[in-house]
């Protein structure tokens, strides 16, 4: 099975990530194939507890009049997608995503409802049936031409390798992979990368990657942990969410590589209540929430500390 967040899958329905210009940057991960609890029924991780968030009166100012006179804010969302945005095993809307809406509401003292939605079908819901779309959408000029778009989060790929990297990993230069058995998700752009590090390989006269590919994350993770593969390549946000679901069985090695920034997607149509929004995430950064809501969901270096209404990216 593709991955959820596959060229393939998405470029019909508008890029869901930009192509960087060295490699196709996708968020590739099934969050399908993440549970949210362990075996045994241990819960994996707790989410981040937005009820001590105290309402801005000064950002609630900014909302024009009448702005979420139900007292909630509406999101659309794929919930397809660990850590960001999935659910749990009764059903719920969780992940980062999920809590950093909530977190917006309690800024703008309203409830948030976090609506399942096919991905394609958020982005012309909004202004309608949503407030906003908050999905993991990266940011591309093709989308910043017909919504407006707030940065909260900078995704890219990362190796995972067993805690205490005893292969001796070190995947700053990609030729240093050559020769080691890599495990990645199957159609994925990872897979698409460790494929052609590999040619890369042998056209220096080096040994090939084994690139072993896998129908879902967790069974690359379950490959990493018994040594059958030396790392693992996915997405940055699923390597550091693996960290916490194996309770720091692998850790993350290197940096996070061709990152490029998510964001809320809101219409062009009410300037004023996007400012609104933009400042109650502003404040969540500015205060540290925004932080903690990742560290709560095993997230580390991602969090971007400006909330920059539509960055400009290279496509």
């Amino acid at each position: 099975m593709a991955s959820a967040r596959t060229f393939s899958a998405r470029l019909s329905g508008g890029l869901r990530l930009a192509l960087s210009l060295t490699l196709p940057l996708a968020a590739c991960t099934n969050a399908a194939d993440w549970k949210a609890t362990r075996e045994g029924g241990e819960a994996a991780f707790t989410g981040y507890d937005t009820s001590g968030i105290q309402a801005q009166e000064d950002i609630i100012a900014m909302l024009p009049e009448g702005a979420l006179a139900d007292g909630v804010l509406d999101i659309g969302a794929s919930t397809d997608y660990a850590p960001a945005e999935f659910l749990d095993t009764d059903g719920t809307a969780i992940g980062y995503d999920v809590d950093l809406t909530k977190a917006i509401a309690a800024v703008l003292g309203v409830e948030s409802t976090t609506h399942t939605a096919e991905f394609d079908s958020i982005i012309a819901a909004i202004g309608s049936k949503y407030d906003a779309g908050v999905s993991s959408f990266t940011v591309t000029a093709e989308r910043e031409a017909a919504m407006d778009m707030i940065a909260y989060i900078n995704v890219g790929s990362r190796f995972n390798v067993v805690a205490g990297n005893p292969e001796g990993v070190d995947p700053s230069d990609h030729l240093n992979l050559c020769g080691l058995t890599i495990g990645v998700q199957t159609g994925t752009a990872q897979e698409e990368a460790m494929n052609a590090d590999s040619a890369a390989c042998t056209a220096a006269g080096l040994p090939a990657i084994s690139v072993r590919s896998y129908s879902s994350q967790s069974e690359a993770t379950t490959g990493l942990i018994g040594h059958v593969v030396d790392a693992v390549y996915s997405d940055s946000t699923v390597a550091g969410y693996a960290v916490e679901l194996t309770d720091g069985a692998v850790e993350t090695v290197g940096e996070i590589e061709d990152a490029l920034p998510q964001a809320i997607v809101l219409t062009k149509d009410d300037p004023q209540f996007n400012a609104a929004i933009q400042a109650a995430v502003q404040y969540l950064m500015d205060s540290g929430i925004w932080e903690e809501i990742l560290d709560a969901w095993g997230i580390e270096d991602a969090a971007l500390t400006t909330a920059e209404l539509n960055p400009n990216v290279e496509q």
